[in-house]
């Protein structure tokens, strides 16, 4: 039987070192072998240890930019701590395919319009030939989810691309008061990671 890939999917950090600390602590304590964020890695507060605990670790680490963090900071963070953000790309890890575009409508550097997101999670997923598992990465929740409650529509795009892509997971962030919530759109699980983190197995 295949081994299954261990995740700590985390979102929002918003540039605070204490949660950073934390979610590598937790990524240690539970052995995952990668650690992927769903943007605003930045913005509110700056620190200097927004991925540096992670690779103090040894984790191997994915990333991508949300409202707060602009596209160059992120390929900055990419560059500088050795991982990979896949804002228009992909990866592979034990036969687990992931692809993401970051960024959302609203306030912010990291602004994207619908038709680009569209087309970055397209040109992300077209990395991902004959890949059957596949997770997706957004910062903005789909529209029509249950995230929807805080009054912030979602995203027409990352519902159209679940429809389309058929990734087994879509794991985002944004919403923070809808952290941990679960649901399904199509055949696809959909995850509201948060900043305190989330352990998926696939």
């Amino acid at each position: 039987m295949a081994k299954k890939l261990k995740i700590l999917a985390a979102s929002d950090t918003h540039g605070d070192s204490k949660t950073v600390k934390k979610l590598a602590e937790k990524a240690e304590k539970e052995n995952v072998d990668l650690v992927v964020l769903c943007g605003d890695n930045t913005g509110w507060t700056e620190t200097k240890n927004i991925i540096k605990p992670f690779k103090d670790k040894k984790k191997r680490v994915l990333i991508i930019p949300g409202n707060w963090d602009s596209f160059a900071t992120t390929d900055f963070l990419a560059n500088l701590y050795g991982v990979k953000n896949i804002h228009g790309y992909s990866a592979i890890y034990e036969n687990v395919g992931f692809f993401g575009a970051g960024g959302a409508e609203g306030p912010g550097p990291g602004r994207i319009t619908e038709k680009e997101l569209f087309e970055t999670l397209k040109k992300a997923h077209d990395g991902l030939k004959g890949i059957e598992k596949k997770i997706m990465v957004t910062h903005q929740h789909p529209a029509e989810s249950y995230s929807e409650f805080s009054g912030i529509p979602g995203s027409e795009s990352v519902r159209k691309a679940i429809k389309k892509f058929k990734p087994e997971i879509l794991i985002h962030g944004h919403i923070h008061e809808g952290e941990g919530i679960e649901e399904k759109i199509n055949e696809t699980k959909v995850i509201n990671v948060g900043r305190k983190g989330k352990i998926i197995e696939i």
